[in-house]
């Protein structure tokens, strides 16, 4: 069946498509949506996007991204750099930076392990991790990737590889959520809730 759209719309709402979470029904409103700015506001999305691809990178400690030489959070000189907590994806770090109690170092992952996906520990930052802890001052390594089963792989992997330096690696406790009742929590739950249970 003959699209009813131009070819040149349709090429933008394939490229809105495949946008993760996007499906075809909200590319095609932000398609619109783009087609309706004035010149000067389109010309200026355009060009937001080339400047943050032009100029966002890898911080070379942490692997967050930054559009410096480092991040923000390795240049602040009050963060415990002898604690690091390792995430999967850079917005888990806005994540627990949320809670405001985190006071140490970050380290992006870019991905977990997944044999399915074929991601292995090469496509990820693995190795940028272990040569961070090898060369020395770090104390605590907290494994902060999600409590699925690529994640869990992940930290085991990672816990494992970091055993002969002789830091800590710890994993987030995962349990009940605040506010929700027990009845209401699956299995899987309930063991975390246990196992991370702590003294008053």
């Amino acid at each position: 069946m003959a699209s009813v759209f131009p070819a040149a719309l349709e090429n933008l709402i394939d490229h809105f498509a495949a946008l993760p979470g996007i499906g075809r029904k909200s590319a095609q409103r932000l398609a619109f949506h783009v087609l309706s700015l004035p010149d000067g506001e389109a010309e200026s999305f355009a060009q937001a996007i080339m400047q943050a691809r032009g100029s966002v990178h890898c911080c070379p400690v942490c692997q967050n991204l930054t559009d410096g030489e480092k991040c923000a959070v390795c240049l602040d000189e009050r963060r415990d750099k002898s604690t690091i907590c390792v995430v999967a994806e850079p917005r888990d770090v806005l994540s627990i930076e949320r809670s405001r109690e985190y006071t140490g170092v970050y380290h992006v992952l870019h991905g977990v392990l997944s044999p399915l996906s074929h991601i292995g520990p090469d496509d990820i930052k693995i190795n940028e991790l272990v040569k961070r802890v090898a060369d020395g001052g770090v104390s605590e390594v907290i494994m902060a990737t999600n409590p699925d089963t690529e994640g869990d792989t992940t930290a085991m992997y990672i816990s494992r590889l970091l055993r002969p330096f002789g830091v800590k690696v710890t994993r987030l406790a995962y349990g009940i959520p605040v506010g929700s009742n027990l009845e209401f929590a699956d299995d899987a739950t309930l063991v975390r809730a246990l196992e991370g249970r702590r003294e008053l």
